[in-house]
């Protein structure tokens, strides 16, 4: 079996046993994921989302005010917002706006004068359908689970991670341009409770049958993360952690007849939490607290409100995405969404097909989470597992820039988490290696970054040349053979199989005698060695490599 994604989640599909064929990519595909003449002129800085949502039809409309500051010459705006959802206007300074339509793009003719480093507000209207109404049980519609829970009450939430924050509200959907804040009030039918991202700030009982639910995130966010979660039962379950930077609350919106589960959750909460601060530093929100909501679907790493749907089982829906064992003992999302907390919301990647800085790191964390409860032996051999069972080796983890390419391959996650383990073992030292993971996520702290910037930190920090090994297993599909021949006293070794100019050191044993570290090139290198008979050369597991024995 294969994985693939769903949301930031894994899910079974056919084997694909040769390489994906590569996307074409076209206009729109350039106005989704580009810093276009539209978007590279203003910062979004506050989002100030209003939006009504009627399951009864799918429907849903409000407003955005999109606050930004000027930073160069304006001409036109790009605001996204993407079919079957339509604008209905767009205001400024309370003046109407003449805009016109490019596919999921609008472009806005601003009248009203843009001084450079000026705070300018846009405010858009719209409203749109998914189709139909929502009495199916997971459908799925737009960035919309609809579901009803075991009363039969109706429940839904939105996940929208690759298509984009634009399929149900409008605004600069650019991975790279986070709001500083966030304003998310979300109007829904009575009996219904909405929950969203950040802290509640006011609950608004309407004339007309709805309540409108204000929530507020205090802290950049990037836009796939906002979310709706709404449903009459939810009952919030909180706690306290007192971790790196004081009291964190903690809250586990469930639903009323999963109380007692999402109770017994808590702990494992807070040995992931503690575990995460010592490896990452502080948990980026303590300002919005931690949450996790039960959803209609598997997961996602929502900040500070993340998406719960493991059904309160062990592992991933009670299977154990390594095969070893390893992964029984925990609850998959729990794990494997907060880790997203640091790497994917605290560090965003600016492009899309960067996301491996999110999912590799998101997969080694998982590891990591194993070290902390079972011992590093334990996190060792859940990621050999995964590397087995998962990785298929169909097209490089890294994507093409600038057209909002998500790689359809699952490899960013056990290979991106691979990668992580052998470099880990490369640098031989793991103060150093601890010191680095903490370093990315101060040096990184609320920001969006390039691959560059995560491999140049790596490797100044390490002390390491980590580039020719990121270029190996990110852009290629080659995974590094480690030839050798051994006899008459003397092991000849090699790389192939790897880019031109490879170096990467490696641990072995050959026969019975201790860890060796060589340096290998892709030429031949000699060293005498005593052996037995028949004896063997073997790379110790945390190097993501294969070894072959030559015969002169």
């Amino acid at each position: 079996m294969r994985f693939l994604i769903l949301g930031a989640a894994l899910v079974a599909a056919p084997l694909a046993t040769t390489a994906q064929t590569p996307r074409v990519f076209g206009h729109a595909d350039t106005l989704r994921g580009s810093n276009g003449p539209g978007r590279a002129w203003w910062d979004a800085t506050f989002y100030d989302l209003h939006v009504t949502v009627n399951p009864a039809d799918s429907s849903v409309g409000g407003r955005n005010g999109i606050t930004y500051e000027v930073l160069g010459r304006a001409t036109e705006m790009q605001i996204d917002l993407q079919m079957p959802l339509a604008v209905d206007s767009m205001v400024q300074e309370g003046r109407p706006l003449v805009y016109r339509r490019d596919g999921n793009a609008y472009f806005v003719t601003l009248t009203a004068p843009q001084p450079l480093g000026s705070r300018q507000t846009v405010t858009v209207y719209y409203h749109g359908s998914f189709g139909g109404g929502s009495t199916t049980p997971g459908r799925r519609s737009g960035p919309f689970t609809w579901a009803t829970d075991s009363s039969g009450a109706p429940w839904f939430a939105t996940a929208n991670e690759g298509p984009g924050a634009s399929t149900w509200w409008p605004l600069k959907d650019f991975a790279a341009d986070e709001p500083d804040s966030q304003r998310i009030a979300i109007t829904v039918p009575d009996p219904l409770i909405n929950v969203s991202n950040g802290r509640l700030r006011s609950t608004t009982h309407n004339t007309d049958g709805t309540t409108t639910f204000e929530w507020f995130v205090a802290n950049p966010i990037n836009s796939y993360n906002v979310a709706i979660n709404a449903s009459p039962n939810y009952v919030p379950v909180r706690s306290e952690y007192l971790g790196l930077r004081g009291p964190l609350t903690i809250e586990f919106w469930a639903l009323a007849s999963h109380r007692a589960n999402a109770e017994a959750l808590i702990p494992e909460v807070k040995t992931m939490l503690a575990c995460f601060e010592h490896w990452f530093g502080p948990y980026p929100w303590y300002q919005d607290g931690y949450k996790l909501i039960e959803v209609p679907y598997l997961g996602m790493e929502h900040q500070s409100g993340i998406a719960y749907g493991n059904q309160y089982l062990r592992g991933y829906l009670g299977r154990d995405l390594s095969k070893t064992g390893e992964g029984m003992s925990w609850d998959y999302i729990v794990v494997h969404e907060s880790a997203h907390e640091w790497f994917g919301n605290n560090i965003s990647a600016k492009d899309h097909a960067d996301m491996w800085i999110h999912e590799s790191f998101g997969m080694y964390a998982e590891a990591l989470y194993l070290e902390c409860t079972e011992g590093k032996e334990a996190g060792v051999n859940y990621l050999v597992g995964v590397r087995s069972s998962m990785i298929r080796n169909d097209t490089p983890i890294i994507g093409q820039y600038g057209v909002q390419d998500v790689p359809r391959s699952q490899d960013r996650y056990p290979k991106g988490a691979n990668m992580l383990m052998t470099m880990r073992a490369v640098v031989g030292d793991d103060t150093t290696w601890l010191a680095t993971l903490r370093g990315l996520n101060q040096t990184f702290w609320h920001q969006t970054v390039t691959a560059k910037q995560i491999r140049d930190y790596m490797s100044a920090s390490t002390g390491v040349d980590l580039n020719p090994i990121f270029v190996q297993y990110q852009e290629t599909i080659k995974i590094p053979a480690l030839e050798y021949k051994l006899g008459n006293g003397s092991l000849s070794y090699r790389w192939t199989n790897v880019v031109p100019g490879f170096t990467m050191p490696v641990d072995v044993m050959v026969g019975n005698q201790r860890v060796t570290r060589l340096a290998p090139t892709e030429q031949w290198q000699s060293m005498p060695v005593t052996t037995a008979a028949g004896a063997s050369l073997a790379v110790i597991p945390e190097y993501y490599v294969t070894t072959q024995r030559v015969e002169d």
